[in-house]
């Protein structure tokens, strides 16, 4: 293995002896396996340059690869290659990141690892938020312990220091396990002793940095310590390392966070998606932990041994306390279930109590129905070619990742997996989907099969393997598939399956999230409806309408009463409906503060001011193909428009908005209502843009 030319600076960390054998790509092998970089590709960006997905040789499999090139205007280089591909050379550990090769050809130096599916632990908690507070306890554990086999337990009588902990330097692979990635500042210690230092020149990242190093130039063990401090915080308050977006007395994460424990405001700090999760005894221990990585006295820091095994107490104790929840009585579809059905077992509290029972649910139900039947785990596998993330077909929601397959019988399925157990509200959620799934049949909702339970990993197994979900064809701009009959066709069998679950299923159910990435579609654009975790179901006796502790559903598509009043009833469905019609027409999928996207309030305003107007062919996504005539064109926006009317009584119910889309209905059209605090005069340029602030990437 050959290297560029390295400072001395660089020669003094390169001091390890031996490398295993670490294969070599060309570059033409890196252009084929990244499409010659197509920008598509693309899954992140550091200081060393733009990181690709692709596909490699790997002994004499193909597999999926994070594929990182050193970019001309970085300010890394020769020097931080190699010490990137001697020290995960040399270096094996199922916490750290495998290098699977790397090239070093004239000018390009690219470094090829195994690809990690959940991505950085710093988009799941800034981008994502999807992180359970469990799940959050046992992704730290596992990046402690990477950082002390570096410190201690290499095998090679040096120590290795990272020198740049931050959560976006901690990936997590298909089963949410944390690995230490980027070693191209990572320096050798020059002994196991964890007092002595190496003075370098300071790098890292602001926010991050110890600040004994930044002063003195003398780094140890101890700054890894405290930049972990740092990663803890995040995974406990949800900010960022520094955020000069918010006041300055807290946009230094470490300091606020100091400050707040120290004057004993541990509750006001913890993210928000957490709140009334942890219990008081770990959260102290938590904030206590961290603050001690933050200490100004190194030797007043823990060793990350020392924080591995106070990490491992406090899932302990938060599993424990998970265990012991109030009896209470649950309600599915109308059936009391006493709490009692829902007991577990010590050995099996992996991801608490919670796991067990949705599993002795499933279990119960294939007793009572034959029809459910419980799969094993080779079959599943086997048939998704172990979940290759080409056969993954959606993002990971409450059902986990949605993937295609085909078994030995050439029976195509669709697997959701591995769900999410590890809070009492998710396991309910899981269950609500489950009880509900077993009773409704209609060829526009997706049809369980069965189930499969593999240690503490729980999938769902459907009858038919769609091709993608209406979201990712929308957010795809080169998709070409949506001529306006395929729109059509999906609106009007999402509008049917509604129809179903409100009319003539066993029970009057309210889907509470019908969004695009719930619409699975099949080659032929035929939609089916999915994710009922969400879901709600009475029998006819009952109030017409549930009254909610909690706003439930996606943002943007959620109807205004249950916002505002916390109310989920029949016509919540048909506003989310009318949101489905006018993204799928527009091609313009409504998000919240996301630069480029449009809002729900944005969206009305551009559809309603055209239809106003007559130019209807400008609220069209351009890459439908016309061949419909104007007048179909306008009833089925009209239609869109009705339904997200803010008033649930002026919106139509989903069987009279299937009897307008396929033109026999007898209702006449009214005239939907101008959305409120907008000038009728949509001539007016400033009048527009006032009204419609957030709608400036979509001027025409």
């Amino acid at each position: 293995m050959s290297f560029p030319t390295c400072s001395q600076d660089a020669q003094s960390s390169l001091s390890l002896e031996s490398i295993q054998p670490c294969r070599q790509f060309t570059f033409s092998e890196i252009q084929q396996a990244t499409h010659d970089f197509d920008e598509s590709l693309v899954i992140g960006r550091g200081g060393f340059g733009q990181v690709y997905k692709g596909t490699v040789s790997n002994g004499s499999c193909r597999v999926d690869a994070a594929i990182k090139r050193l970019e001309s205007t970085s300010n890394q280089g020769a020097v931080e290659f190699s010490a990137e591909v001697e020290m995960l050379s040399k270096l094996r550990h199922c916490h750290l990141v495998s290098l699977i090769g790397y090239c070093n050809d004239g000018q390009e130096m690219i470094l090829v690892y195994e690809y990690m599916p959940n991505g950085t632990l710093a988009d799941r908690l800034h981008k994502y938020q999807n992180l359970t507070w469990v799940r959050r306890l046992k992704i730290c554990i596992g990046a402690a312990r990477g950082l002390d086999y570096l410190h201690t337990g290499t095998g090679i009588n040096l120590g290795v220091i990272h020198r740049d902990v931050k959560s976006s330097n901690i990936l997590l692979d298909n089963s949410w396990a944390a690995k230490i990635s980027d070693f191209g500042l990572s320096k050798i210690g020059p002994t196991n002793k964890p007092s002595t230092y190496v003075n370098t020149m300071v790098r890292g990242t602001f926010g991050y940095l110890d600040p004994n190093y930044f002063y003195t130039g003398k780094l140890t063990r101890k700054s890894d310590v405290y930049a972990f401090g740092v990663v803890l915080l995040e995974v406990l308050c949800g900010k960022k390392a520094v955020d000069t977006s918010i006041d300055e007395e807290q946009c230094s994460l470490a300091a606020w966070a100091h400050d707040s424990i120290k004057e004993g405001r541990l509750k006001q700090i913890v993210d928000l998606n957490l709140r009334g999760r942890i219990s008081s005894k770990c959260l102290k221990e938590f904030a206590q932990l961290a603050d001690r990585c933050l200490h100004s006295s190194l030797k007043q820091r823990p060793t990350m041994a020392q924080v591995v095994a106070g990490l491992e107490s406090i899932l302990a104790s938060q599993e424990k306390a998970s265990n012991l929840l109030p009896t209470m009585d649950m309600k599915i579809l109308g059936k009391k279930i006493p709490m009692s059905f829902f007991k577990s077992r010590p050995e099996n509290s992996v991801e608490g109590r919670n796991l067990m029972s949705f599993n002795n649910y499933l279990r119960t139900l294939e007793r009572e129905n034959q029809i459910l039947r419980r799969f094993d785990f080779d079959t599943i596998s086997v048939a998704t070619d172990n979940f290759s993330v080409a056969n993954r077909i959606s993002e990971y929601g409450i059902n986990g990742y949605m993937y295609k397959g085909k078994l030995k019988n050439g029976q195509d399925i669709a697997i959701s997996g591995p769900l999410e157990h590890s809070s009492y509200r998710r396991n309910q959620e899981c269950i609500n989907e489950v009880s509900i799934l077993v009773q409704v049949e209609h060829e526009n909702l997706i049809l369980l099969l069965g189930y499969c339970i593999e240690g503490t990993h729980t999938y769902l197994i459907y009858d038919s393997a769609p091709y993608a979900t209406l979201s990712s064809l929308l957010l795809d701009p080169d998709c070409d598939l949506f001529a306006w009959d395929e729109r059509y066709k999906i609106v009007l069998g999402v509008a049917r399956a509604l129809v179903y679950l409100q009319q003539h299923a066993p029970s009057l159910i309210i889907h509470g999230d019908v969004k695009p990435s719930s619409i699975l579609l099949d080659e032929q654009m035929n939609p089916k409806l999915w994710e009922f975790g969400l879901a709600r179901s009475y029998t006819k006796t009952e109030d017409q309408f549930y009254k909610i502790n909690t706003v439930i559903g996606t943002h943007g598509n959620l109807d205004p009463e249950n916002l505002v009043h916390g109310r989920l009833l029949a016509k919540t469905d048909v506003y989310s409906f009318g949101v489905i019609v006018l993204e799928s027409l527009s091609g313009h999928i409504v998000y919240k503060n996301i630069p480029g996207m449009i809002n729900m309030q944005g969206l009305l305003e551009f559809v309603w001011s055209n239809w106003v107007e007559g130019t209807y062919s400008n609220i069209l996504d351009p890459r439908i193909k016309i061949n419909a005539d104007s007048t179909f064109m306008k009833r089925v926006i009209h239609v869109g428009l009705l339904c997200v009317q803010d008033d649930e009584n002026e919106r139509p119910t989903m069987e009279e908005v299937v009897g307008m889309l396929i033109g026999t209905s007898s209702i006449d059209l009214p005239i939907p209502k101008q959305p409120e605090g907008c000038n009728d005069d949509f001539h007016d340029e400033d009048i527009w843009l006032e009204c419609m602030p957030e709608l400036r990437p979509f001027e025409m």
